[in-house]
């Protein structure tokens, strides 16, 4: 049996967490990005987001089962202390529990960043990001209507909220 481990994304892991996240590009709307994106691009994200936050990686065995990560919630200077979040797993790795793990390590590393409210953005529906965020102890602050709009419909967002 495989055991899994979280640890700090590299920039070798880059390739991979493209990948992990163009299928989300390319097949639903939970991200309102339309462009699949290159190892790359993914490797100068990565290098931006680590001088300030958190990204973080679940493997079983060898393989990348997931990532996550904090990035900047808005850019002035007031918000400095709130984060989105942001997890996916691979769809091979979905339903093993690995995603609350991932998402718990991200979320137990926020305040060493200084990080005091965690905040996700929730395409809706998605029951199954809705759940997990419940288990976390998120609470659901505000609804954005037909504020995306891919795949030929209108996408609708909720805030969710957790202090950390």
């Amino acid at each position: 049996m495989l055991t899994a481990a979280i640890r700090e994304a590299n920039l070798e892991d880059a390739g991979v967490i493209a990948g992990i996240y163009n299928h989300y590009i390319e097949h639903t709307v939970i991200t309102f990005d339309t462009e699949t994106i290159s190892a790359e691009t993914m490797q100068h994200k990565m290098v931006t987001l680590q001088e300030k936050y958190p990204v973080l990686v679940i493997t079983l065995g060898s393989d990348i089962a997931g990532f996550a990560y904090g990035s900047s919630w808005k850019t002035k200077t007031a918000y400095k202390h709130c984060a989105e979040t942001t997890v996916y797993m691979h769809p091979d790795f979905q339903g093993k529990g690995l995603g609350i793990r991932l998402y718990n390590a991200l979320l137990s590393s926020l305040p060493l960043f200084d990080i005091v409210n965690a905040i996700a953005c929730i395409t809706i529906p998605n029951q199954a990001s809705i759940q997990l965020h419940e288990k976390l102890g998120f609470k659901k602050i505000g609804r954005f209507d037909k504020v995306g709009y891919k795949q030929e419909e209108w996408i609708d967002v909720e805030y969710w909220q957790k202090q950390v």
